[in-house]
Formats: structure tokens, sequence, C-alpha cells
């Protein structure tokens, strides 16, 4: 659904990105729309402007000729952290804002959205279809991020509602543990199609000899590791972990609650039991860590995932690696805005591989680098083991 067929047109996709957007709303009711319950979720309505003021100001106001906008204050209330163009309100201060309401956010998608149309059907030369295109690859990330903020949203509702969003966590298929022989292995995203600038600069780099797990950690192997102390025992812990289970009193994965002696999840689909065959998600890189160490195994690198990627079956969870998020040998940052997009984050961030089944298939690729500080767990997010 997130690829362009051969017959498919730029302004085809662009229209069928943004409603797939607006899609992912249909569980919300209007008060929903403004709620931030904690800093690092944003309000629905805010990704809705987000995702429209990038066009109108990367876009529209660049390129498009007389072009008017929607909204002088809109730029103000919806630029993310773009500091190049301008300034902004703080990103826990978001859900701060009933105004403009969410029917203004509307009318402002129908107007952007509609103007841009009208502007692809002019032609458009490879500077400007490369900006639009970094403009769709980034709604397509704000699609992923809208599907968790909005289930931390409505679950943490005392009703734990189901939401209208298909997504369901199969078992996964133990196939045992795939060998990568020692060597050097080329790392990065070469050949045709989308990537972005924190895939480039191809390099090699040394492996030793290594296996990783075939299949995700399972709820049901998570348990064993809450049962044996694993939430209290300091040694299975980094400092910072140990210090984020005691300041933030963590006990079991996000979303668990123990009813009556038995574990329940808050999943799409509503308040359910635990299952024990799937994968356990919404893991911090503290908890994937400790897990390895009481497993007496390890997180791999990035660079051992990339190698082993084409003999894993991916895309349930994201997956914790061991890896820093840092730049690539000859990474050059854009000039600008758009140069803000990756390069600044590359500190005290760790690396996630693979794509959990939130994410749009087109962002679905072996050298695909996402990123989230070590306590980040409100995504979907596992643990594959390596040693």
């Amino acid at each position: 659904m997130e690829t362009q067929t051969a017959t498919e047109t730029l302004k085809d996709r662009f229209l069928k990105i943004r409603k797939k957007t607006e899609s992912i709303c249909a569980s919300l009711e209007i008060d929903d729309f403004s709620t931030q319950p904690v800093d690092f979720v944003s309000p629905p309505k805010w990704h809705l402007g987000h995702t429209t003021w990038f066009f109108e100001q990367f876009v529209l106001s660049e390129y498009k000729k007389d072009y008017r906008l929607f909204c002088e204050d809109f730029a103000y209330c919806f630029n993310s952290y773009y500091n190049n163009v301008g300034d902004r309100i703080l990103r826990a201060n978001r859900g701060n804002m009933t105004r403009p309401t969410t029917n203004d956010v509307f009318s402002y998608r129908k107007y952007v959205s509609q103007q841009l149309a009208e502007f692809l059907e002019e032609d458009i030369n490879a500077k400007v279809s490369e900006v639009i295109e970094i403009g769709l690859q980034h709604e397509q990330q704000h699609q992923e991020l809208l599907t968790y903020d909005i289930k931390y949203i409505l679950g943490n509702q005392p009703v734990f509602p189901v939401l209208k969003i298909d997504i369901q966590l199969q078992p996964e298929k133990d196939k045992g543990f795939v060998a990568i022989s020692e060597g050097i292995y080329e790392i990065g995203h070469k050949g045709k199609g989308f990537s972005f600038d924190n895939e480039h600069g191809v390099h090699k780099t040394y492996i030793h000899d290594c296996e990783i797990s075939s299949t995700l950690v399972t709820n049901g192997e998570f348990i064993e590791f809450i049962e044996d102390s694993g939430y209290t025992n300091f040694n299975l812990w980094h400092a910072d972990g140990w210090d984020w289970v005691k300041t933030e009193h963590v006990k079991a994965p996000m979303y668990w609650y123990k009813h009556k002696g038995v574990w329940m999840q808050y999943t799409l689909k509503g308040l359910v039991k635990v299952d024990p065959s799937l994968p356990v998600n919404h893991m911090s890189f503290y908890e994937a860590w400790a897990f390895a160490e009481w497993k007496c195994m390890r997180l791999p690198t990035e660079f051992e995932w990339e190698v082993a990627s084409k003999q894993l079956s991916y895309g349930q969870l994201w997956e914790w690696t061991n890896s820093a998020y840092l730049p690539y040998p000859n990474y050059k940052k854009a000039e600008g805005a758009i140069g803000e997009y990756n390069g600044k984050f590359m500190v005290n961030t760790m690396v996630m591989r693979g794509a959990s089944l939130a994410t749009p298939k087109n962002h679905s690729r072996p050298t695909y680098r996402n990123f989230f500080t070590p306590d980040t767990r409100w995504h979907f997010s596992g643990i594959r083991l390596a040693k």
C-alpha cells in the first residue's frame, strides 16, 4: 500500500499516503486529538498538523508560485525541531494547544493537500521531486509514531478501549540460530530506491564468528525473567538502566498488569491475557540488555544484524542492537533544515533494526537505521539475542 506501482503517479501516491494518515485516527473521538499524557507522546492533532506543515514549508512555500499560507501562526504550532526555519512551541507543550482546533487542522490538511496535488500536475524538476519524496517518507514515519501515540493515549484510559487498527502479532517459528562466519563485510545502503542519509557511506567492517537467534524473545521467556527476580537483580543491569528501574518503579513490560495472579496486557484489541507464544513487545534497551545478561547472551551489533538479515524473518517488532547511533564513514549532513533530519540525533541513542507491524512496508529494509534513547519503550520493540 505504501510502494509506488508502475502506473501510479507521484500525485496518486501523495494523496494515498495523506489518506492513510487520517485513517489511522479512525478510533479517535474529538476529545482524543489534543491529548498529550506524557512529553514523549505527541497529540494526534499535532501529527496531522506537522506532516501538513512539512509540505507547506519545504515544498509549497519554496516552489509553488503565488502560494498563500493557510495561517501564519501554524509554523510556530507545528514545527518540530527545525531550528533553521524558526521558533516553535516546546514539545512538552503540544498538548496545551486547544487552538487551532481539530477541525481547523483538518481544514489545513485539506487545503495543503489540494494545493500540492495541483502543484504535482506541473512539470517539477529532480530537486523538487527529491524534497517531496522526503516529505512522503517523513509522513510515513509519522504514521508509525501516530499509531504508537494513539495506543499510549488510549492505553492509559481506565476502560482499555479497542482500536480500529488491524495489527496483530503472530508466534514466530523457532529455527535455532543463524551463524555468521568471521570476516570482512560491506555495510550500508547500495543500489536504487529511496534511503535516508544515515544509511549512506558504504563501508567495510570486521565481524567475528557469532550466532544470532532466528526468533524474537517471547512473552513466556520474559515471564521467566520476571519470576527469577529479573527486575530486582542489579547485577543484570547497566548502571543507567538500574537507576531507571528504581526511579520509574519498573516491574514489567509497558502495558502489562497482573490481575488475580494472571498477567494481562493492553493491546490494540483491548486488555487481553498475555500469550506466552507471542514475541514480547514494548521493550526498552535497558530491559533488552538485562534480559540478554540473564540468558548469558548479548544483543547483536547493528552490523551483525545487517549481515544476518538475509537469513532472518523480521518485521514484527523493531529490534534493539548493541550499537550506538553514530555516523557512517564519509557521512555528510545536508545543508539547512533538511540536514537536521538525522545527523543532530547521533548522540545518546541506540540503533534499532528491522521494522514493526506499524512500519510502512517501504521502510523495512536491511540497511534502515532506526534510533531511540535507551529508556524508550512505547514503540513496538522486541529482543533478538546473539552469542
